[in-house]
């Protein structure tokens, strides 16, 4: 069996067409169009209750959408059953908890999507979690609990856990949001190493220089929409909108 052609760089990866979402009388999402290129990454930030974690959650349909289409890959997102299960598979996301089982190791973390979902035989899912971890610098922490680890050690499992599925995209849904100051660095640092190595990555933020020196896009959202979206040093230096230069302006200045 011929193994799956990569997207080529610069073909989208993932396509949101006209998304509407709405929650009651909210609008979450307002009629957003968005290509994720293959080998990109595209950095999403705004005030709170813009629309950025919505977004990123309807990719891998953890979210319903009202109207529009998404795409991964070509492929159209399913709305339910194994197609939806498969598609979703293809799409690695990290929260802004955790989410990791307590009552496992931190090699059973990681190995039990790829055993379960993948059929990866264990030996081979426990030889590609050791990579992992030795990826994010956590080679010494395999037969932990999750409880033993620091939560910049937990994120960065949560990540390796993530990436043990080979996903075509990878969502980040504010991932340092529930750091304390000092292990924000760590896990940012493993999200440098990524986008280096050419994953194709949408990330919602609101660390501002992580944005200005990893993305090659930011995409600026306020009240639902996309407001901008331009290369980071345009978008840092020389806002287009009133609205993002008052963004700016508040979280710059502190």
């Amino acid at each position: 069996m011929t193994a799956p052609q990569p997207t080529p760089a610069g073909h989208p990866l993932v396509r949101l067409s006209h998304v509407t979402k709405r929650f009651g009388s909210f609008t979450a999402l307002d009629d957003v169009s968005l290509d994720v290129n293959a080998g990109e990454v595209v950095v999403v930030i705004g005030a709170s209750g813009s629309g950025k974690s919505t977004l990123c959650r309807t990719i891998n349909r953890l979210e319903t959408i009202d109207s529009g289409t998404i795409e991964i890959d070509g492929e159209r997102l399913p709305e339910e059953g194994k197609d939806l299960a498969r598609l979703r598979a293809e799409v690695g996301m990290v929260f802004q908890s955790f989410n990791l089982f307590p009552h496992r190791t931190v090699l059973d973390n990681i190995t039990l999507a790829p055993m379960r979902v993948r059929r990866v035989p264990r030996a081979q899912a426990e030889a590609r979690a050791r990579e992992l971890l030795e990826r994010v610098g956590l080679a010494d922490q395999a037969s932990k609990r999750p409880t033993q680890l620091s939560g910049g050690q937990q994120q960065r499992v949560a990540i390796a856990r993530a990436l043990a599925m080979d996903p075509k995209v990878m969502l980040f849904d504010e991932p340092t949001s529930a750091l304390d100051p000092e292990m924000i660095n760590e896990v940012l640092d493993v999200i440098k190493d990524l986008a280096s190595s050419g994953m194709t990555m949408l990330v919602v933020t609101h660390e501002m220089g992580f944005a200005r020196s990893v993305a090659d896009r930011v995409v600026f959202m306020d009240e639902g929409q996309i407001v901008e979206d331009a290369a980071p040093e345009q978008f840092f230096t020389a806002p287009a909108t009133q609205r993002a230069r008052d963004f700016l302006s508040k979280i710059l200045s502190h």
